[in-house]
């Protein structure tokens, strides 16, 4: 069942981070459903402006709709990835999206406040959140572009006056990760201290990695193998960093690279081992599986495996409790996102060891 975004950060913060996972086509959906549920795991799907123009914006929602019938079980949001002011607005307008990325942290910081605001209006009277970004991510992918000198970790204090002022639900926050493959080098990691920080202002606050794929060594080799000429070199975030970050306040994480290279893996392999085969399903089968088992693993490294029946419960209760509020509707949601108290928060892991 579709439900807000809200809703999944509720029961997540602090606990678990939601995978959200870009979808182009209807096998990266099949495998994406299909893995959580062998997870037992909630999760978030995201649909970027190049996805739509890619496979056509109500194809994508037929191909979503299709899967919340074949897996009635599963529970999940739908997001607007990295979109503009008008792009979010039409998601908005759909009745379909459980919130949207409005991604003005290339503009002044005055002008990201002002456009942030606007969307977060108009969004909240339609019951849709809105993540929107601080700091500036390197890298490279789909229309983003960045060089990393000019990227930018995000400012705690600069955060706290963001988030009261452009009344966004979540926040992307630079803390080091970057798009694309081409991620870090030598020790580089995540700037934990930087997390914790910017949580410490934001207590309870819903914090969002992106550029957060692993990027596994083992699937450059084998894309390599199969005929690939992807760089060696490429390294992407340590998975094992993200139990880590959610006590700090990470209930988002944003994971698109790997996909693509299980993508290009499992097609590669299944080419180079069956020339005999013009049947394009088979290696469409193959990634599916593929696909599934990667998310598995992935929600494990989130601590969200085996949190699905828990957050449906959760998400039950909460709206048992408002009189007309139907959770799961594929057609409208509706939610509390008036604005509201930060809850308490967790204690940070310095906290923890006093």
């Amino acid at each position: 069942m579709i439900v807000t975004t809200s809703d999944l950060y509720r029961v997540a913060y602090g606990r678990f981070a939601v995978g959200a996972y870009n979808i182009n086509n209807m096998e990266q959906a099949l495998g994406l459903f299909r893995g959580h549920l062998q997870a037992q795991a909630p999760f978030i799907i995201q649909i970027s402006k190049g996805a739509r123009k890619y496979a056509g914006v109500k194809m994508l929602e037929a191909i979503i709709r299709a899967c919340d019938d074949a897996f009635p079980d599963a529970v999940y949001a739908v997001h607007l990835d990295h979109g503009d002011e008008t792009t979010c607005y039409e998601c908005i307008d759909s009745s379909f999206y459980s919130s949207v990325m409005i991604d003005a942290s290339h503009e002044p910081y005055e002008e990201n406040v002002a456009i942030t605001r606007r969307v977060a209006e108009r969004a909240h009277a339609r019951g849709v959140s809105v993540e929107s970004e601080l700091g500036v991510l390197g890298g490279v992918e789909e229309h983003i572009s960045v060089d990393e000198k000019h990227a930018m970790l995000t400012d705690p204090d600069e955060a706290r006056d963001f988030v009261t002022r452009s009344q966004c639900d979540s926040l992307a926050v630079a803390i080091g990760t970057s798009h694309g493959a081409y991620k870090f080098t030598g020790s580089q990691g995540l700037h934990l201290d930087r997390i914790e920080a910017i949580q410490r202002v934001l207590p309870g606050f819903p914090l969002v990695m992106h550029g957060s794929s692993s990027v596994p060594r083992e699937e450059i080799e084998r894309i390599n193998a199969a005929g690939g000429r992807l760089d060696p070199s490429a390294k992407g975030v340590d998975d094992d960093e993200f139990a880590r970050a959610v006590p700090l306040g990470v209930t988002k994480v944003n994971i698109d690279t790997d996909g693509r290279l299980v993508w290009m893996r499992a097609h590669r392999e299944h080419l180079r081992d069956h020339p005999e085969n013009f049947d394009f399903r088979k290696p469409g089968e193959a990634f599916i599986q593929a696909y599934a088992d990667f998310v598995e693993h992935k929600a494990r490294k989130l601590l969200s495996a085996g949190a699905l029946a828990a957050t449906r419960d959760a998400i039950a209760r909460t709206h048992s409790r408002r009189p007309g509020v139907e959770p799961g509707s594929t057609r409208r949601r509706v939610t509390d996102q008036q604005p509201r108290p930060i809850p308490p928060r967790p204690a940070t892991q310095s906290e923890a060891r006093l």
